[in-house]
């Protein structure tokens, strides 16, 4: 899963899992397809039009899902075809549930990344390129088992792939 190309929708510090999905939604419906059309609307309420069109990265500053542990935060991000999310820091249960579900996360200096820039998102060279500005933004590469849990769409698919976990 290497070349992950869309433009930057961007956010600052402490987005938490119901600015994601607001839990006025979470029990409401079980559809995550349903749902995704409310992703990220409290902060950008045209979130979901901008990300599902041709898909987007979703860049934030630090501290990127704290709040609740649901699942549903990063599936509804999956669904409006939000392609990564690249933070400064992630909560650690969203970082392990987006992992989970199938949605690549990085963590990187996101300082100089600016609304609709043009990013790609190399996971195994552990480089992202602001195509906007032609800079490189190292980062640490994934885990191997972390790699491999996306590459085969998330945790549960892992399984049904492999028939238990396998590395």
């Amino acid at each position: 899963m290497t070349g992950i190309r869309a433009k930057a929708i961007t956010f600052g510090d402490d987005v938490n899992t119901d600015y994601i999905i607001s839990g006025k939604y979470k029990f409401k419906s079980n559809d995550m397809n349903e749902m995704a059309h409310h992703a990220m609307e409290e902060l950008d309420p045209d979130y979901y039009n901008k990300a599902s069109k041709a898909g987007a990265i979703l860049v934030a500053g630090s501290n990127f899902g704290c709040g609740s542990s649901r699942e549903q935060a990063p599936l509804v991000l999956i669904h409006s075809n939000t392609k990564a999310v690249i933070a400064k820091t992630f909560a650690r249960i969203f970082y392990r549930n987006a992992i989970n579900t199938g949605l690549p996360v990085v963590e990187a200096d996101t300082s100089g990344i600016m609304p609709g820039d043009e990013l790609e998102l190399d996971l195994e060279a552990g480089v992202l390129k602001n195509i906007t500005r032609q800079e490189c933004i190292p980062f640490a590469p994934l885990p191997p088992v972390m790699a491999k849990l996306l590459a085969d769409g998330g945790l549960a698919p892992h399984f049904v792939k492999n028939g238990g976990f396998a590395l």
